[in-house]
């Protein structure tokens, strides 16, 4: 479920092998070493175990948000093969909500010092 500035996704554990989740991400707009960016906040938990990270990323790479998410749920226990961005919908929608926030337009370039 999307509103602006946050994302919970949830799943059941349906059988004793299932996974299960419940996470939010919730962002907001901050200040990084190279001008405006995101500050994102993740919480929940994973098969029952709770966790709670933050993790910053720059006006050019706030793009980027469902990766850096994804690496989070998998070290706190989401297997590999179970991928948090297939709930689409949801985050087009927190991808154009982020876009809007830091005035991101098509086209805008990644700093080269980001990709490395």
């Amino acid at each position: 479920m999307f509103e602006p500035g946050h994302l919970h996704i949830a799943r059941p554990a349906l059988q004793p092998d299932d996974v299960g989740y419940d996470i939010h991400i919730r962002y907001e707009v901050s200040q990084t070493d190279s001008g405006a960016g995101m500050h994102f906040t993740m919480d929940g938990d994973i098969n029952g175990k709770p966790f709670n990270e933050t993790f910053d990323l720059p006006k050019d790479l706030a793009y980027n948000f469902a990766s850096e998410a994804s690496r989070i749920a998998e070290k706190h226990g989401l297997p590999r093969n179970i991928e948090l961005h297939t709930v689409h919908t949801e985050y087009d929608h927190m991808f154009e909500d982020i876009r809007h926030k830091l005035d991101m337009k098509s086209g805008d370039a990644v700093k080269p010092e980001h990709l490395e």
